[in-house]
């Protein structure tokens, strides 16, 4: 009984003994070792040490020192930025477009305001939001106006302040912020947290890891679910997270209710919100008051705010090298251009290889404007560009998020249309043909492999199949259907050039007299023939 009770005293209090008996034979040694040393010298060895104390003592602060600075957040400090809700400038009112996301984050900012209202019946607010959508699209805005409307303080960090070579430091600072956030909340009554690329932290974490690289990242996403988790409802603490990346790239566990209890996409503006923008942004410079925005809103499908604001500072640089005091639709037209399809660079070409050009170009512009359903060209251009010899340059009429098959076929005509223009003018093809044909075959692969668009009646996604699950019968009955999709829009887009071949020798003149056309002056060709003005027009 008695050895069980020693044991039991041993493994309950071995750190403290283990520390007793050390500690002991730190003192007792010296001691013994000292009483065997002559008098002078051991004199000498004393001295010595007490001299030096002073020494040790610092160097053993610094240690410790920077050993509990390493776990408080490391050298570079935690850059938590506390914006009082007075100081944010920024009101849902001031935010152009986003009418969707605004609406959503409406009810969060009501959940702050009425948040005695709903304590009351038992219910609680949020605690976290995640605002999902492309880079440039406002949601930092969003977060602020949020903490704005509902008048409570606003910190803010990004994902990358979380990350450190040493182990823990990214955990204590996710700490730091969160308790900084509960005495803001406890002071001002609710408190807001927005973290910008919460996918760096929060991403997918690794569970299995042989060398040890994800450790870092897994505890400091596990202290930001722990410290989610354990707010209090009567704190106040709302998480805003920004992410740029796929939902699905996230940690389940940080997506699950109770963490990030609503998403709120925001996402590219609208045909109407980008011509509310462009009013925004030109109402900052002097321009063209006869200029017609909604038409600058049809060229700009699928751009961001930032890259429309970008588009019109650009614009004004281009009026001002041209000595211009206001900004034109030309300006406006050539930031377009230089923001999304690069600088445009004159290459030292052979005329007959500016002229072979030319006709590759002419070819894909009369096939795009004469039969894609959905795209309209608004520039062509036989200038170098991000690689390019030529190009001509399409955009969706408006914002089109289910294509069908038509849409499709489109593409693939107005894809071979230069290799079918140049075999019409010199009866063999160049090297220029390598990227359409590489974009042709991706159309029809995917238009019969994986959407069911071909017509021999083959049903289902094969590309979801492995290769060696599928039978040859089907990968040679779908590889020559797709063969014969683009043998038969090769033919209608032959048949298309020749039967508006003077379209297409016009466009060669112009193209090597002007180099570049815009789009009022490609309708206008097209007009001088017949051919009706198309949707950026309108």
């Amino acid at each position: 009984m008695f050895l069980f009770k020693v044991r039991l005293f041993v493994r309950r209090h071995w750190l403290a003994l283990t520390l007793g008996a050390v500690a002991a034979l730190a003192l007792l040694f010296p001691v013994w070792y000292l009483a065997g040393m002559e008098e002078n010298f051991r004199a000498y060895v004393i001295g010595m040490n007490v001299a030096s104390m002073p020494w040790m003592v610092l160097n053993t602060v610094i240690f410790v020192g920077f050993l509990y600075l390493m776990q408080a957040g490391g050298f570079s400090a935690l850059r938590k930025t506390r914006v009082d809700a007075g100081a944010v400038d920024v009101r849902f009112s001031d935010i152009v477009g986003l009418e969707e996301a605004k609406r959503e984050a409406w009810e969060v900012v009501q959940l702050i305001r009425d948040r005695t209202k709903v304590r009351a019946i038992g219910g609680k607010i949020l605690k976290g939001a995640l605002l999902v959508g492309p880079p440039g699209c406002g949601k930092t805005m969003l977060a602020k106006a949020v903490a704005a409307e509902a008048g409570v303080p606003f910190l803010s960090a990004a994902g990358s302040e979380f990350v450190e070579v040493f182990v823990g430091v990214g955990a204590a600072r996710v700490r730091k912020l969160f308790a900084l956030a509960r005495d803001y909340a406890g002071a001002y009554g609710a408190c807001i947290v927005f973290i910008d690329e919460i996918e760096v932290v929060g991403r997918r974490r690794v569970l299995y890891d042989a060398f040890g690289g994800g450790s870092e990242t897994n505890g400091t996403q596990n202290q930001l679910l722990v410290e989610m988790d354990g707010l209090d409802p009567a704190s106040n603490v709302v998480v805003f997270g920004a992410t740029n990346a796929a939902e699905f790239a996230l940690d389940e566990a940080l997506l699950r209710p109770g963490r990030f209890d609503r998403k709120i996409f925001v996402g590219r503006p609208s045909l109407s919100e980008r011509e509310k923008l462009y009013a925004h942004y030109l109402g900052k410079v002097r321009y063209d008051a006869g200029m017609d925005l909604g038409r600058l809103a049809r060229k700009s499908v699928g751009d961001t705010p930032a890259e429309i604001e970008n588009v019109v500072k650009e614009a004004a640089l281009l009026a001002v090298r041209d000595s211009r005091d206001r900004v034109t639709y030309k300006d406006i037209s050539g930031a377009i251009a230089r923001v999304n399809l690069g600088v445009a660079h004159r290459l030292d070409v052979t005329s007959r290889e500016r002229e072979r050009i030319a006709c590759h170009e002419a070819g894909h512009l009369v096939a795009a404007y004469l039969s894609h359903p959905t795209n309209d060209v608004f520039k062509a251009s036989i200038l170098h560009r991000a690689g390019a010899l030529g190009g001509v340059y399409q955009m969706p009429a408006e914002e089109i998020y289910v294509p069908d098959r038509e849409t499709y076929l489109g593409g693939l005509r107005t894809a071979l249309a230069g290799y079918a223009a140049e075999r019409i003018k010199y009866g063999v093809t160049s090297s220029g043909v390598g990227n359409d044909f590489a974009k042709a075959t991706r159309i029809a692969h995917s238009m019969v492999w994986e959407m069911g668009m071909g017509n021999s009646g083959f049903i289902g996604n094969y590309s979801a199949v492995p290769g060696a699950e599928r039978s040859s019968a089907i990968k040679d009955g779908l590889e020559k259907e797709s063969q014969e999709l683009l043998k038969a829009q090769l033919a209608e887009v032959d048949a298309l050039l020749k039967e508006h071949w003077r379209i297409v020798e016009r466009f060669i003149k112009e193209l090597l007299e002007r180099e570049e056309l815009d789009y009022d002056e490609i309708a206008a060709v097209f007009a001088e023939f017949g051919k009706p003005s198309r949707m950026l027009g309108k």
